[in-house]
């Protein structure tokens, strides 16, 4: 599962949705839905957009993780 981690870089840098849509030259949905991680691709420029405004690398935006559960046998 890909998580978006934006929020927290927002918060770190200190910038509203709306100014960081309007710096990264997006509409403020189309960013909101990158952010709840509702987006269902994102384009290189966007993200390399969001990046320089940032101040960031895509992985403090983009996470991965693995939440399957190993299977455990009992004996």
């Amino acid at each position: 599962m890909i998580v978006v981690n934006l929020d927290m870089m927002m918060a770190k840098r200190k910038i509203s949705l709306n100014e960081l849509a309007e710096r990264v030259e997006i509409t403020p949905a189309n960013l909101s839905i990158f952010k709840t991680g509702k987006a269902r691709a994102v384009r290189f420029s966007t993200l390399e957009r969001l990046c320089e405004v940032l101040d960031c690398q895509p992985a403090d935006l983009l996470e991965y993780r693995n939440d399957q559960k190993e299977n455990t046998i009992i004996q």
